[in-house]
């Protein structure tokens, strides 16, 4: 057994995948109670994320499997929080989750290719900086939906079916209804998370392209 797997910086990876389903839990209550106790937990993770990177340069325990499971738990527990969303909100679209986790999808896949090839891949500050709003984002979009316990009704007349959904965002817009920015502010940061992360992917995808190439190992012929 490989005791470097179970370091320090590798358990806060697993921490973080082993809080999502009592997040998930939490979340799918559906009270206000409920709601605050998941956007704790949500925290909580999200700290793990900071907390494991640190730990690994202090401690010098960083290894290849932390590289590859760090920012495949921040995917899992990001991911399920959006799909949480997507089923607290009817106005979230289901083509922006669509978008995310492709983009991770990807990533993923060219992350696993490019540790088989003993090479890593090229990052930008943008990238860290799309992975901290989504979180942020995430936490921001909890605090409106616990407010809306309060007694917002977020249909209140407004046809919610359609694809793209912008059209009902700009009608609650220049509607009077006293609660709009709480009812549009998801659907808002959800665009502007998408719109982040699209183009997140596109620049990792011109940059490492090359890695979806063959050979797909270091060693020739495994």
């Amino acid at each position: 057994m490989n005791v470097r797997v179970f370091n320090i910086p590798n358990m806060l990876s697993i921490l973080r995948i082993v809080l999502i389903p009592l997040f998930l839990y939490l979340i799918f209550k559906r009270t206000g109670e409920a709601l605050m106790w998941g956007l704790a937990v949500f925290i909580i993770a999200s700290f793990t994320d900071l907390l494991d990177g640190w730990s690994a340069r202090k401690l010098q325990q960083e290894t290849s499997i932390g590289q590859f499971l760090d920012p495949l738990a921040d995917k899992f527990l990001v991911i399920s929080a959006f799909l949480a969303l997507l089923y607290l909100d009817p106005l979230i679209p289901f083509w922006m989750i669509v978008i995310i986790v492709a983009r991770d999808l990807l990533i993923t896949v060219m992350r696993y290719l490019a540790i088989r090839k003993g090479t890593v891949l090229k990052t930008s500050r943008f990238g860290k900086v799309k992975t901290a709003f989504q979180m942020f984002s995430i936490v921001v979009i909890l605090m409106v939906f616990y407010f809306r316990f309060s007694g917002v009704n977020v249909a209140h007349s407004f046809d919610m079916d359609g694809y793209i959904k912008l059209d009902v965002v700009l009608e609650i817009l220049l509607s009077d209804h006293p609660d709009k920015l709480l009812i549009v502010s998801p659907y808002l940061m959800m665009l502007i998370v998408t719109i982040m992360t699209a183009l997140s992917g596109i620049r990792y995808f011109f940059t490492n392209w090359r890695i979806l190439l063959p050979p797909y190992s270091a060693v020739e012929g495994e």
